[in-house]
């Protein structure tokens, strides 16, 4: 048996553990391309040591481009009977988000595309080129009847593509025309651009804006929502809608055990900003986003990795069974968003008796479904 020896005196330690190159990742959420739930091969990224003594002049990881697919929708109004949801209708310019943020619940989704919830969801996204077009159709049908229709429910209409496409401002566009009330929620400055459109329209009861601030740390915000807006970014934003007259409510969702900690302060914050309204949810995990926010976890926050999955079984008030079979997150009506037990009282007691010192939520933003014709959508106008 032949035996090697190798001198390593000159050669640095390397380092404990590599994941991944971390300039693959920079300015991404995710840091995988995570193989769906419907794929049957897995592959995994495996560090073979080479990482630690790259030299200059060794060709560096290209960053990551996002890439905008064009899709010919076949409608456009998505409904809901999820009794936890404030609204019944929906409707969703984009799909995937270019955000990239770890927690959004709507990665799964991208498992329908065959692609990966994990860096195809941030840099994959389908534009549904028609959705303005397919709005004014379903809006004009005579059997169509007025209720709050929310856009961006589950990927961001205000994402960076959106001010070149503007599928969002034709959206809006279309709502104006019908006279059909709607909400908005974003967490993107962008959708200053269309103030000339919402101020009118929430003067009339027919818009209400939410700005999602999930943490006023900078930093912190950067790796967990990195190509959103930064927190006071988003707070001038509250200003900015709120001086024009339009309805502003800020969401504090989703709120992560021992990550999120600033609750409080983001309330006064944009309550300060001039916010009248808020709401909170806690981190769901659903299908393939579990495995992705661990890995997020383990490369950002190692050392607390374990604490924040044990709090949220406690936010979900998992049996000892599902503990032990890893489960983290319970699906019911019931409790997904709010979450039960201990923790989750606490967390809605906190909430609670910072709205009420601060005055949130006293008056709710009712808008008005009757001035909604459906004759509009063909311009034929109504004689009453």
């Amino acid at each position: 048996m032949t035996r090697y020896s190798v001198d390593t005196s000159d050669v640095p330690p390397p380092p404990e553990e590599i994941r991944i190159p971390l300039a693959a990742i920079r300015g991404r959420g995710a840091a995988t391309a995570l193989a769906h739930r419907f794929v049957r091969d897995t592959r995994e990224v495996v560090d073979d040591g080479w990482e630690a003594y790259v030299e200059e002049g060794d060709e560096q990881p290209a960053p990551l481009t996002t890439q905008v697919h064009l899709e010919t929708a076949k409608s456009a109004i998505c409904a809901n009977d999820s009794p936890d949801i404030f609204f019944e209708l929906s409707v969703n310019p984009y799909r995937g988000c270019e955000h990239g943020c770890v927690y959004c619940y709507a990665r799964p989704t991208h498992s329908y595309l065959n692609m990966s919830p994990g860096l195809d969801f941030e840099t994959q996204i389908i534009a549904k080129q028609n959705i303005a077009e397919l709005l004014r159709d379903e809006l004009g049908r005579a059997s169509h009847v007025p209720r709050l229709i929310n856009i961006g429910s589950a990927t961001d209409c205000y994402q960076p593509v959106e001010r070149e496409l503007k599928l969002t401002r034709g959206l809006i566009e279309v709502m104006r025309d019908m006279r059909h009330p709607f909400s908005l929620i974003t967490k993107s400055a962008g959708v200053e651009r269309d103030l000339d459109l919402l101020a009118p329209l929430a003067a009339q009861r027919l818009t209400a804006v939410y700005v999602t601030i999930t943490t006023l740390d900078a930093a912190l915000a950067r790796r967990m929502e990195p190509r959103a807006a930064a927190p006071h970014r988003r707070l001038r934003t509250i200003r900015t809608l709120a001086e024009a007259g339009i309805p502003v409510g800020v969401s504090v969702a989703p709120q992560i055990p021992f990550i999120t900690e600033d609750m409080e302060q983001v309330l006064q914050a944009a309550h300060e900003a001039g916010a009248t309204s808020a709401f909170y949810t806690v981190l769901r995990l659903p299908w393939e986003l579990d495995p992705l926010f661990r890995e997020w976890l383990e490369l950002h926050y190692p050392q607390r990795a374990a604490r924040v999955m044990a709090r949220v079984q406690d936010l979900h008030a998992l049996d000892p069974a599902q503990r032990a079979a890893g489960k983290v997150y319970a699906s019911d009506f019931a409790t997904r968003m709010k979450g039960t037990g201990l923790w989750a009282d606490m967390l809605r007691q906190r909430f609670a008796a910072t709205c009420r010192k601060l005055g949130l939520n006293r008056a709710r933003t009712e808008l008005d479904l009757t001035q909604y014709r459906a004759g509009f959508a063909k311009n034929q106008g109504c004689l009453f």
